[in-house]
C-alpha cells in the first residue's frame, strides 16, 4: 500500500507496482472464486480473473440468456459453470455480482453456503449499507469485502484487453479471518484495476448513487437534452444540434480532457471558447449545485435506496422500464445520434 497526495489530501492507494499480479496470485492460490451473476459486472470481472490465471467458476441460473452467454464466453457446464448453489458451495470467495434487486431475492439461497473463513465480495455497497432494508446480513465469521470498478463491466473488460486498467475503490466491512486486506487487494488487482483507492461500503454507495443520478447518467442526459432542445427550438437542424451537443463532446473533447484534464482543455482552446466557458461555468455551477445537494441528501437518508427497492420489486418492473427506455431511445436526439454514429468514418468503410 502507498500514500499519495491528491490535490493536497493524502490517500491510501494500492497499485500494481507494490502489489503485482504475481503477489495477487500467490495470495489467492488456494482460493476458488465463485462469480454469482453474469449480467453487468460478472463477465468482465470473471473473464479478467480467468485470463490472469485465478481459479474462477461462475454460478448462474441454468436455462437463461446469461447462462448461454457464459457458455459462449468459454465457461464449461459442470467444470467452471454451475447452478448458483453449487457454485457457492464450491467457492471460498463468493463474488455477489447480481443486481441490487436480485441480491435481495437470492440472498436466502446464498447465506447457507457462507461458512466460516469464506469471503463475501461485493462491487456495490448497496446491499450491506442498507442491510436493514435489504435483509443482507452476513454471518460474523466471514470476510465481507468490496472492489468497485469505476465503470461498467464492459469497460473493465475492454480496457483489460487493451492492456490498461480501470480504477477501483476497495473496502472492508468485516475482517473475520485477518486476511481480508490481502484478499481484497489481490482481487482488485486480479479483476484488472488500474489503481485501488480506499473507501467504506457506505461512502461507495453514497458516491455511486450520486454519480449515477448525477454527472455519469442522469445529469448529463438532462444537460444534453436541454441544450439540444434549445438549439432545435431556435431553428437548428437535428444534425447540427446533435453534433454541437453530443458528438463534439464525446468524440473530440472528452478524450482530450480525459488525457490531460479540463484545465488543459481550457488552456488549449480558442480565446473565444475560453472566455465563454469561464463566464458561463459559474452560472451552471450555481444552478446545479442545489440539485446535487438535494440528490446527496436523498441518497444519505435512504430514500433513493428505498425507491429502487420498491420499484425494482414490482412484478411489472421490466415492462415499465422498457417503456421508459424505449421513449429515451426513440427521442429525436438519440434517433439523430444513431444516424450520426453510422456516418462516422470508422463505421462507413
Amino acid at each position: 500500500m502507498a500514500t499519495m497526495n491528491f490535490g493536497g489530501v493524502d490517500e491510501t492507494v494500492a497499485t500494481r507496482e507494490e502489489f503485482p499480479l504475481a503477489k495477487a496470485l500467490e495470495v489467492l492460490k488456494d482460493e476458488v472464486i465463485a462469480i454469482i451473476g453474469y449480467g453487468v459486472q460478472g463477465p468482465g470481472q470473471g473473464l479478467n480473473l480467468r485470463d490472469n490465471g485465478f481459479n474462477v467458476i461462475v454460478g448462474q441460473r441454468k436455462g437463461g440468456a446469461t447462462w448461454d452467454k457464459a457458455v459462449a464466453d468459454g465457461w464449461v457446464p459442470g467444470v467452471t459453470l454451475f447452478e448458483i448453489e453449487e457454485a457457492c458451495e464450491r467457492g471460498t470467495i463468493i463474488q455477489y455480482l447480481l443486481s441490487d434487486a436480485a441480491q435481495i431475492e437470492v440472498w436466502p439461497r446464498i447465506k447457507p453456503y457462507l461458512t466460516a473463513g469464506k469471503a463475501l465480495y461485493f462491487s456495490h455497497g448497496f446491499g450491506i449499507t442498507y442491510k436493514e432494508r435489504t435483509g443482507i446480513i452476513p454471518p460474523a465469521d466471514v470476510d465481507v469485502i468490496l472492489v468497485a470498478p469505476k465503470g461498467s463491466g464492459t469497460s473493465l473488460r475492454r480496457m483489460f484487453l487493451q492492456g490498461r486498467g480501470l480504477n477501483s475503490s476497495y473496502a472492508i466491512f468485516q475482517d473475520a479471518t485477518g486476511r481480508a486486506m490481502d484478499r481484497v487487494v489481490a482481487l482488485g488487482i486480479g479483476v484488472g484495476s488500474g489503481y485501488l483507492f480506499e473507501t467504506t461500503f457506505k461512502k461507495e454507495v453514497y458516491s455511486d448513487l450520486t454519480g449515477e443520478r448525477g454527472t455519469l447518467m442522469g445529469a448529463i442526459q438532462g444537460l444534453l437534452l436541454a441544450q439540444f432542445e434549445v438549439l432545435r427550438e431556435n431553428g437548428h437542424s437535428p444534425s447540427e444540434a446533435f453534433n454541437e451537443t453530443v458528438e463534439e463532446l464525446t468524440q473530440s473533447l472528452m478524450p482530450l480532457f480525459a488525457e490531460n484534464g479540463m484545465d488543459w482543455m481550457y488552456a488549449n482552446c480558442s480565446t473565444t471558447a475560453q472566455r465563454g466557458a469561464l463566464d458561463w461555468m459559474t452560472p451552471f455551477h450555481d444552478a446545479t449545485k442545489p440539485v446535487f445537494a438535494k440528490l446527496y441528501s436523498e441518497v444519505a437518508c435512504g430514500n433513493e435506496a428505498q425507491r429502487s427497492i420498491d420499484t425494482n420489486s414490482k412484478p411489472d418492473y421490466r415492462a415499465g422500464l422498457e417503456a421508459e427506455l424505449k421513449e429515451l431511445r426513440e427521442s429525436e436526439m438519440w434517433r439523430t445520434g444513431a444516424v450520426v454514429r453510422k456516418l462516422r468514418p470508422e463505421n462507413n468503410k
